[in-house]
């Protein structure tokens, strides 16, 4: 099999021979013709089209850097941060829909004063666009790490429940999660959060504990009963080993509470479906405190301890 020039080596030809092919005659055209066709193994049409390019044409064009103008002010940039803080942190393509609403309401109260041109562009920012603007804001709020483990031993005895189950809810029906409080590190003692929150009421509950165990939730849950306006009737919770585990099994099973639990790296609800328990209790544990630390002596047990 022939082997032919390399890309840059055929460019190097093409150049000296540029000139002297379009100065030759009919009869020395075809011959460096040929001879550029042989070395290159291009087709005839594509040489003699490149041949006949004109001496300003450059054969190898630099791409040129692309200065657009700046649409978007930090005026813009500022309103939208106050606009995004305000609804929860939303995603951007949950945010952007409801820009029309945000904006006069946040305007009537004196959250934020904007200038026509500002309202214009925010009501016209699309979702890319505000990911871009607020990529440095989400990066340097700090996220903390996860603290839940598997617990595979008794999943088969806890059913899973998603959003087809939820068509008849009634107070009573308590969503579960425990929030770390470690920080960026898992290590050492921390305090953690244990929310629960109502399906069909959203009330919610947090309840301080000193550890992250399963002997902490239970003393919490068994506090948490006390303390919610209705009959405690359920529990959904993640699949952690806080959660999964004998001794909440035998407490439900004992009070006669429906137990069951979420999908493993699955949603429980579908696009439109009212908001669930994760985006309520995101103000209540996580907006504040994000990615910080808390250890034991901050806290009273008296409360933690549920007594």
């Amino acid at each position: 099999m022939k082997k032919f020039m390399s890309l840059l080596s055929r460019r190097e030809l093409l150049r000296s021979i540029t000139q002297r092919y379009r100065a030759a005659g009919r009869k020395d055209k075809q011959r460096i013709l040929d001879e550029f066709v042989e070395a290159t193994g291009y087709h005839r049409k594509y040489a003699v089209a490149l041949l006949h390019k004109t001496a300003e044409s450059p054969l190898m064009t630099e791409r040129k850097s692309r200065h657009q103008k700046r649409r978007y002010s930090d005026d813009v940039k500022a309103a939208l941060l106050v606009i995004w803080k305000a609804a929860n942190r939303l995603c951007s393509k949950r945010l952007v829909p409801f820009l029309p609403e945000f904006i006069p309401v946040l305007e009537k109260y004196g959250h934020i004063v904007l200038t026509d041109e500002v309202r214009e562009k925010l009501l016209q920012v699309s979702a890319a666009t505000v990911d871009r603007l607020l990529k440095e804001t989400r990066r340097t709020s700090g996220r903390g790490v996860g603290a839940t483990r598997s617990g595979n031993l008794l999943k088969h005895q806890i059913p899973v429940r998603t959003f087809a189950d939820r068509d008849d809810l009634k107070p009573g029906f308590l969503e579960a999660d425990l929030v770390a409080h470690c920080g960026t590190s898992t290590g050492g003692a921390y305090l953690s959060t244990l929310t629960l929150t109502d399906v069909a009421t959203t009330w919610t509950d947090c309840l301080a504990l000193l550890s992250h165990d399963q002997n902490e939730v239970m003393r919490a849950l068994k506090h948490a009963r006390r303390l919610v306006p209705f009959q405690l009737l359920g529990i959904d919770t993640d699949n952690g080993c806080e959660f999964i585990n004998k001794e909440l099994l035998n407490f439900c099973r004992e009070e006669k509470l429906t137990f069951t639990r979420s999908r493993p790296y699955k949603r429980n609800f579908k696009p439109g479906q009212r908001i669930p328990h994760t985006r309520i209790r995101w103000p209540a544990t996580k907006r504040e405190i994000m990615a910080r630390r808390f250890e034991k002596a901050i806290v009273s047990s008296t409360v933690l301890q549920g007594r």
